[in-house]
């Protein structure tokens, strides 16, 4: 029966087989790639995971999982590289992390610029830390009408102003846009050169300061889900390593729960305010105008919906805004974007 089984493997004019020593030649090289796949599965999990977060509470929430050494806990080592937020995103596209805490419309524009991302985790949405501000004597929303704005033209203040024109019955060309970079808003205000500034914390906060009977005109809070903040992950990453990122996510929810426990809470505002070098009271004071995401409630935020209570929907508005703006010219799907089989498993 062996030689019988011999030839026919070898048997001219099958062509499914080879002569045995190609055969074996064959085998040996698939067995030498999969050793040195099996190798380099191994070299990259001995790698650890670099995350990039910068000064948003609802990324530098992450600080209290370094210092609580609770990625080593979960059995994942975790880097956390600290950025200012765009050269956060240009590291991300440069491949220099394997992750980074941004907000959502945002990783869109670095997808559409080629670096490409899965949401795995919800981390919050602003809940009043982004501000349209007026100078004194500007009262309300529609008193800028005619008047100049001073934002950064297609980031996240831009899509806010919109918004709150929309709420007031009023569109982008009932008011002149002058390009404001946001950290220079404050002194921007305080010069009289336009009505109103848009920022976000803490620069909304040292606006205020600064201008005395300056006012918020519309927060964040009255469009709330429009900016959500994610953790968006490599693609080749998070299919390699998705058990690794599913115990970095469920750190997360950790960090969460201990910033919401009363009896925890001031403990996380302080690791916080030191990482962001900002004075405790007045970080303590600005923490709530992020609102934090429980696990249950990034659940319900990764359903598919239209409206800003949907991840999905709020990304569709997004886009749009993106599309508008000429920040990029193909449409992006968010779907495509969307990964949220770990928080779905948690």
């Amino acid at each position: 029966m062996a030689n019988a089984s011999l030839r026919r493997i070898t048997r001219p004019g099958n062509r499914n087989t080879l002569p045995p020593m190609k055969s074996f030649k064959k085998t040996f090289l698939k067995l030498q790639a999969g050793i040195v796949a099996a190798l380099l599965a191994v070299t990259a999990r001995a790698e650890p995971l670099k995350i990039g977060y910068s000064d948003w509470p609802g990324f530098t929430i992450f600080e209290v999982a370094k210092q609580k050494e609770w990625f080593k806990e979960a059995g994942v080592d975790v880097e956390l590289v600290w950025f200012d937020y765009l050269p956060s995103l240009d590291a991300f596209a440069a491949g220099k992390v394997d992750a980074v805490t941004v907000v959502a419309t945002d990783a869109l524009v670095n997808g559409a610029n080629g670096a490409k991302s899965k949401i795995i985790a919800i981390l919050d949405y602003s809940d009043g830390s982004d501000m349209i501000i007026g100078k004194p004597g500007i009262e309300s929303i529609k008193d800028l009408k005619g008047q100049k704005v001073g934002i950064e033209a297609t980031l996240v203040e831009h899509l806010l102003l919109l918004e709150a024109l929309k709420q007031n019955g009023m569109t982008q060309s009932d008011i002149e846009i002058v390009n404001t970079a946001t950290n220079e808003t404050p002194q921007t205000l305080g010069s009289g050169k336009v009505a109103a500034v848009g920022a976000w914390y803490p620069v909304s906060s040292q606006a205020l300061k600064q201008v005395p009977g300056s006012k918020k005109l519309f927060t964040s809070a009255d469009a709330k889900g429009l900016i959500y903040d994610v953790l968006a992950v490599n693609p080749v990453s998070f299919a390699q390593r998705k058990d690794d990122w599913a115990k970095v996510v469920e750190v997360f929810y950790k960090c969460v729960d201990y910033i919401s426990d009363p009896a925890t809470r001031d403990d996380a505002i302080k690791i916080m305010a030191a990482r962001a070098g900002a004075d405790l009271e007045e970080y303590a004071k600005n923490v709530p105008g992020t609102h934090f995401l429980t696990l249950a409630e990034a659940k319900a935020a990764f359903k598919k919906g239209e409206g800003l209570e949907s991840l999905y929907g709020s990304m569709i508005t997004g886009n749009q805004f993106n599309l508008d703006n000429k920040v990029y010219t193909e449409s992006q799907k968010p779907s495509s974007y969307l990964a949220p089989s770990i928080v779905e498993g948690l």
